[in-house]
């Protein structure tokens, strides 16, 4: 474990890496958000049930967690490195007196935190060379900003240009009636993705960006059954994958 992220499990070439940005709700002792400590167990501090699924997730053969080590409010390592949100001086309603830095405050906290993040997961992706890589973030049911806004979605599929994975995930989900499934849900990842884009998009690596309702992953129970269904999706969208990519190499073999 480093300052900015944690690795466990299987980092076996070809296997399947989960990356999870909002892991945790750490704040370094040298850092004063100026925040209510009951705010670093809300969804604007952290992906609740996100870290206990890839625990489960990564006792399992073939899988490996990369997973941030500090609270999104510190670092907010899915956003672009130059942009005000990567510290964010509010969230969902709530200000964060302790993130309103200037220039040197800011440039601290990208190298303290994110390039160090960004640079371990790109390393970690050439040694590895997944393939699949499950982006794995929960939403909260409702928005303190937005009460009226309805969330009714068990689980959000995300993605940008590249929809190979998206739509493989969104197939299969889509098999089971009890699943509320978004497309896109609950925001876009055409809109926010940057992680993704960097790391996946950017290397022609496929993935499946993956959005659960935190109040199905808040207890030990939901984090069992979601990390089944977390198994069954990644191995299923993997070996739809490799048939695909077969398929492809025989398709150029065959004579003219």
């Amino acid at each position: 474990m480093s300052e900015p992220f944690c690795l466990i499990g299987d980092t076996t070439p070809g296997g399947i890496l989960i990356e999870a940005d909002h892991a945790s709700a750490r704040v370094p002792d040298d850092i004063d958000l100026g925040i209510d400590p009951a705010l670093l167990r809300d969804h604007v501090a952290i992906d609740i049930g996100v870290a206990a699924i890839a625990e489960l997730l990564v006792q399992r053969r073939g899988f490996a967690a990369f997973m941030g080590n500090v609270s999104r409010l510190v670092c907010d390592f899915n956003r672009d490195e130059h942009g005000p949100a990567v510290a964010p001086i509010a969230s969902d309603g709530h200000a964060i007196p302790g993130n309103a830095l200037d220039h040197a405050g800011h440039e601290a906290r990208l190298a303290r935190f994110y390039r160090p993040y960004h640079a371990a997961l790109a390393d970690l992706i050439d040694r590895m060379q997944p393939s699949l890589i499950l982006s794995l973030h929960s939403f909260t049911p409702q928005l303190a900003s937005r009460p009226d806004e309805a969330r009714p979605w068990h689980i959000g599929i995300l993605y940008n240009r590249d929809r190979r994975g998206a739509a493989l995930a969104l197939d299969h989900l889509r098999q089971d009636p009890a699943l509320v499934v978004g497309d896109q849900q609950p925001y876009s990842g055409e809109l926010l993705n940057a992680t993704m884009d960097r790391h996946a998009e950017a290397r022609g690596l496929p993935y499946v960006g993956v959005e659960i309702r935190q109040d199905l992953i808040g207890h030990a129970g939901g984090q069992a059954e979601w990390a089944e269904r977390m198994e069954r999706l990644t191995r299923a969208v993997q070996k739809a994958l490799t048939r695909d990519a077969q398929i492809g190499l025989s398709t150029r073999a065959a004579p003219g």
